[in-house]
């Protein structure tokens, strides 16, 4: 009994040692500890993880050679072989970074994308755009709450940190979209053209943007059209502005879809109802229609077809300025416009080919005419026609899963024609051939770098560049990045001055942006100094007056502008803090002087505000099926000028008049979406009602001064309006978009 005894004592030690045998070590990356690491034996259950120093320990059943395997997401899987006996066994590993598309940090010096939320960096998709208070759903409008974006309401344009409207481009698919927006009359801004809806995502660069464009100085707006739509649906808009429809079809084998819409505004109903600052003899009035499809090709190849038409016409009377000469001045608008865009996408093997081709074409008559005793005075007509054709494509080649080489070539016509009451006749035409190259380069998950150069020759101007640009980024920690970018941008001095004869080069601007941006699960803040500088910036003279209008046509004269714009810029983005609630706020600061078109010396130019606050915050409560939002901003009075023209020696000088500032400016704005289907199940129709107030508290705005030609008499730029109310239905049908609404947080 006592053998057996004792031999059941031995067989239960010899057991308990066999399983004891304990495997530790220590696993580091750059000769630091990595916690969080899963080290195992192969084909085994047995493993630990490692603590915050890197350190592990476990033991082991499993007797000679095995492999010691240790894994994490944001490294190289290590495999060490290992012999297992009776003593311990210590092994020591070294990992490396595994490269990661996502973990990846990202250069975004300058650049708000929405396209790729996995590696965007402040969201800004059509939900966003549709859900915010005073954008009147339009995406430059959204804009303009965002840091770096100025708010000018006379004019159109995104007017980017100290930089024209006219300095910024709009590109679709990556081909340019020349005339984006819609015509007008001096005074009154245009609106977009392009239903917000038409995009899945954008990239806005307030500087430092990719070689693959150019010809923008400041900035450059990307917009990425939808693919193929879920399946078919009908669609019907209607308010007091405007009645809509349109259809989306998508083929049986899902490979397929066509659509188009069709649609008519006009604002005589809003101007009898509310007391419109600007006296519309005829109200603004237009007619749009769009055609689409999208097919996919047997080889995976993608066409993309966008048209668009649209006409309008408005009619503005104004006091006199001149009340001895006349009562009125009145201008006429008749304006209508086409815009065509065919896009390709194609793999071939490693190598991905974007090819792209767009045609519009832009007309519009002006009549200008003074009125006296109610008798019409005098008439002056100009009228502009322009075709412009864009066509440009790209080969891109991935690396590895962060790197890429991309290439290609970019052709850009303009042919216009100018007709000022046949005093004026212009006939201009240019080319201008680009070619450019691009390389992202990931040296490891903390490191990018984007380096690019494009060069442009200019028929027109008979003239070359070439324009390098820089971009790096480190992640400083786990949610903080940097970036600084560097770039040289050229741009063809603005066609419309082009009335005459004139040695003109390119304009010049370089940028240099540095960021630090913090991004954690909804929640982001971003800050971004910036410097530009301004070369061969177009300066003008006077060709001929408008009578009765207090302007000029001006003609470009030389390249002898320069200037610069610099500030400071917060952004802060917040989803999570409070339940149901989205809000961001945004600041900029902006110091710039320039002696450009027809200034006389260098002065702070009268777009550009030195102050810029705007929040945004919008609230879905479920219960109710509504969703709330409300915006406001403030900008520091813009300064005004009048300036005049003197004759010294014969020669014609420009000189100050009249200078002084603005009133800040306000708007605060709300606006309710009210989703009836929402929740009920197997819902076909899908309708959003809305009603927006736009400035409710009816702050008196002002955006410059228009003054006499002797400079005596000056009338205020004002809004159309102090405050305008919208509503509308929108309904679509066979399309259920209730889920979409709640995950979109509408």
């Amino acid at each position: 009994m006592k053998t057996k005894l004792l031999f059941l004592i031995t067989f239960l030690s010899f057991a308990l040692n066999f399983a004891q045998t304990r495997i530790s070590g220590k696993v580091t990356y750059k000769n630091r500890g990595v916690g969080e690491v899963n080290v195992t034996l192969k084909n085994t259950y047995d493993g630990a993880t490692t603590d915050s120093n890197g350190n592990f320990s476990f033991e082991t059943s499993e007797k000679g050679s095995r492999v010691l395997v240790f894994t994490h997401p944001k490294y190289i899987d290590v495999e060490k072989p290992i012999v297992i006996e009776n003593q311990e066994v210590s092994v020591n590993a070294e990992l490396k970074e595994q490269i990661n598309e996502i973990d990846a940090v990202v250069v975004s010096a300058g650049s708000i994308e929405a396209s790729d939320k996995k590696r965007s960096t402040t969201l800004l998709t059509p939900i966003d755009i549709y859900t915010t208070a005073g954008a009147e759903g339009q995406i430059t409008s959204a804009l303009t709450y965002l840091p770096g974006v100025q708010k000018v309401g006379e004019t159109e344009g995104l007017f980017i940190r100290g930089g024209t409207g006219t300095e910024s481009k709009i590109f679709m698919d990556g081909s340019l979209i020349n005339n984006y927006f819609s015509n007008s009359v001096p005074g009154i801004a245009g609106r977009d053209r392009f239903n917000t809806s038409l995009f899945k995502g954008n990239v806005f660069s307030s500087g430092g943007y990719s070689a693959l464009y150019g010809q923008a100085l400041s900035g450059a707006l990307m917009l990425e059209s939808v693919d193929l739509p879920d399946q078919s649906s009908y669609d019907f808009g209607v308010s007091p502005i405007f009645l809509n429809a349109g259809f989306q079809r998508l083929g049986d084998n899902k490979n397929y879809s066509y659509g188009a819409s069709l649609g008519y505004s006009n604002l005589k109903l809003m101007q009898e109802i509310f007391n419109f600052n600007t006296n519309f003899s005829e109200a603004p009035q237009s007619v749009n229609s769009d055609l689409n499809f999208r097919f996919k090709t047997k080889s995976g190849g993608f066409f993309k077809y966008y048209g668009k038409y649209d006409s309008n016409r408005m009619a503005v009377e104004t006091p006199s300025l001149e009340p001895e000469n006349y009562d009125q001045s009145l201008v006429k608008l008749k304006g209508k416009n086409t815009y065509h865009n065919l896009s390709f996408k194609q793999k071939f093997g490693k190598y991905l080919l974007n090819a792209g081709a767009s045609y519009s074409y832009n007309q519009s008559d002006l009549d200008f005419s003074t009125q006296k005793d109610e008798i019409q005075t005098g008439s002056t007509k100009l009228l502009n026609d322009g075709n412009y054709i864009n066509f440009k494509t790209v080969l891109e080649r991935k690396i590895n899963k962060i790197s890429a080489l991309r290439g290609g070539f970019e052709l850009n016509s303009t042919s216009e024609k100018l007709n000022f009451n046949d005093f004026v006749t212009k006939n201009y035409k240019d080319l201008i051939s680009s070619a450019f190259a691009e390389t992202d380069l990931g040296f490891s998950n903390q490191l990018s770098a984007k380096i690019g150069v494009r060069a442009e020759h200019s028929s027109y101007l008979g003239k070359s560049n070439i324009a390098p640009r820089l971009a790096l980024a480190y992640r400083l920690a786990k949610d903080w990045t940097t970036s600084f970018a560097y770039g040289i941008f050229y741009q063809n001095p603005e066609s419309r001055y082009i009335n005459g004869p004139a040695n003109l080069d390119f304009q010049k601007s370089q940028h240099y942006i540095f960021q630090v941006q913090r991004t954690t699960e909804g929640r982001s803040l971003r800050f971004e100094a910036f410097y530009k500088k301004y070369d061969d910036l177009l300066k003008v003279k006077n060709l001929q007056y408008i009578d009765g209008q207090n302007q000029f046509v001006q003609t470009a004269d030389n390249n002898s502008g320069f200037g610069y714009a610099k500030g400071l810029e917060l952004f802060w983005r917040d989803k999570k803090t409070f339940d149901n609630i989205d809000y961001w706020i945004s600041y900029s600061f902006l110091d710039s002087k320039r002696d450009f078109m027809n200034y006389p010396m260098s002065l702070k130019p009268n777009f550009a505000s030195e102050h810029t606050l705007s929040a945004v915050a919008k609230r879905f409560v479920p219960e109710w099926k509504t969703g709330f939002n409300i915006s406001y901003t403030y900008a520091k009075g813009r300064p005004y000028y009048d300036i005049a023209t003197q004759d010294v020696n014969g020669e014609q000088k420009y000189f100050v008049r009249h200078e002084g500032k603005l009133k800040d400016y306000n708007a605060l704005n709300f606006s309710l979406n009210y989703l009836p289907n929402l929740g009920k199940k197997d819902s076909k129709t899908f309708t959003v009602l809305v009603l927006s107030v736009t400035n409710i508290l009816g702050s008196k705005n002002v955006y410059g001064y228009n003054f006499s030609m002797d400079g005596s008499r000056s009338s205020a730029v004002i809004p159309p309006v102090n405050t305008f109310v919208f509503v509308g239905a929108f309904i679509s049908f066979g399309v259920d978009k209730t889920q979409d609404a709640i995950n979109n947080n509408l």
